[in-house]
């Protein structure tokens, strides 16, 4: 999928709308639409990254600043006390739905293993 099929990087572009949790230079992060938990929060790069294994397309500060605001966005919605997820859902077998690196902070409820 090219970047101008991409939903995410249409929310990024402002041409799809979405529920903003935090927006910063190089990182998104959005409220997933379909979420699965009370906190269901997408976060994401804002330069188009497929997956896991494209990822040193991004600087390394880009790559560990998406794990710094997943951990921000879990502590401004307050799950950080009884705990939260990060996942991310890696190719078709994993469930990957978006071809667009994307981590799931999930939280406000027990969860389990997928």
């Amino acid at each position: 999928m090219s970047e101008t099929e991409c939903v995410f990087c249409g929310i990024v572009g402002g041409e799809i709308e979405a529920e903003v949790v935090h927006d910063e230079d190089e990182v998104l992060a959005f409220n997933d639409m379909n979420g699965r938990a009370p906190v269901h929060v997408l976060v994401i790069p804002k330069r188009h990254v497929a997956n896991l294994e494209a990822i040193d397309a991004l600087p390394d500060a880009v790559a560990k600043r998406l794990f710094a605001v997943a951990s921000a966005v879990a502590e401004k919605l307050g799950v950080t006390e009884g705990g939260y997820a990060v996942r991310v859902n890696n190719g078709p077998d994993a469930g990957q739905e978006v071809f667009h690196l994307h981590l799931h902070v999930m939280g406000g409820q027990r969860l389990g293993m997928p």
